[in-house]
């Protein structure tokens, strides 16, 4: 019996963003510098699969650096870390290295100087998140967490006149519009980055679902559960009415999402990577006679620099893609 034919609209550009590749990039050249074990705060990016795979070659994954054994190598994480962390790191004369996201650093320098010139610092994000746990232990001074328009007309600061806002990396600019357009209303003479400064992977994987939302008719987020970014591109095609799906991998799929459809759109967080997708769509293959679509998009060309202790940078492959 033929299986019924379903077309794959796979999202441009999805997975691996530059920061994400960066950091997997450290862990696995200071395991081959250094050898195993090197010690990451945290998962190094929020996907099992990945922490999985550097494990297996010798990574050792804690939550503190305190378990870390004194003077050994410690990779900080994508997300970065608070300064009493640093201290603590410099405490165990730990051989740190930090694989903070450049745009996660950029936003540090940039609440730093606001605080340091006596601004009330406004940090858009999600309480909880490790980015803004590091951000706000980055910033000596006033900061207030928002995450929508409620939590700015609830907000009190020292000085209306002197307030600066800075956002979460894994926020859109679609994300936060809404919040900063009521922080303009509130506080005329607030003062912040640039538009430009949003993080460039979310704006474009963002744009890459509701490029899909117009074509297929379920969507499929290869991600981790607690991805912040990851559950904003399934929320985006649930917003616009079609059923979508944040998944692990491909055993979280479910044959009865796919009941009379002819098109499914993929795409995946900026830390899954592309080895999830291909594996799904090997699953769907087994129940359905697919056809792969590459839509259009943005192509990203983005690569960060590894730290000096690091470099060169090397070019061969990820194990984990």
């Amino acid at each position: 019996m033929s299986r019924r034919p379903i077309e794959l609209l796979l999202a441009q550009p999805r997975g691996f963003c530059a920061g994400v590749e960066r950091a997997i990039d450290i862990v696995e050249l200071a395991l081959e510098k250094y050898g195993a074990p090197v010690y990451v705060r945290h998962e190094i990016v929020h996907n099992k699969r990945v922490v999985d795979t550097l494990r297996a070659k010798g990574a050792q994954f804690v939550t503190e650096v305190d378990e870390i054994p004194l003077g050994a190598v410690a990779i900080y994480s994508a997300h970065g870390v608070a300064r009493k962390v640093e201290a603590a790191a410099s405490a165990r004369k730990l051989d740190v290295i930090d694989a903070t996201c450049p745009l996660v650093t950029k936003v540090h320098k940039e609440g730093r100087r606001y605080a340091a010139r006596g601004y009330d610092v406004i940090l858009i994000g999600h309480v909880g998140h490790p980015e803004v746990t590091g951000t706000l232990g980055q910033i000596e001074g006033t900061v207030h967490v928002v995450s929508d328009e409620n939590d700015v007309a609830a907000l009190e600061v020292r000085d209306p006149e002197k307030v600066a806002f800075v956002t979460q990396t894994t926020l859109s600019l679609n994300d936060t519009r809404g919040v900063i357009a009521a922080l303009k209303a509130r506080f005329p003479s607030i003062i912040g980055p640039d538009t430009r400064d949003i993080c460039y992977a979310t704006q474009n994987r963002q744009n890459a679902v509701l490029d899909l939302v117009g074509k297929a008719e379920v969507i499929l987020v290869v991600g981790a559960q607690n991805s912040s970014n990851s559950n904003r591109l399934r929320e985006i095609g649930e917003q616009k009415g079609l059923p979508s799906y944040l998944i692990a991998d491909a055993e979280a799929l479910d044959p009865a999402w796919f009941e009379g459809v002819t098109r499914v759109g993929i795409t995946a967080g900026a830390s899954a990577p592309e080895i999830l997708i291909r594996e799904v769509i090997g699953r769907l293959g087994e129940w359905f006679d697919v056809t792969e679509t590459p839509l259009d998009g943005t192509e990203e060309n983005i690569h960060f620099k590894l730290p000096p202790a690091l470099a060169p940078r090397r070019k061969d492959a990820h194990p984990a893609t």
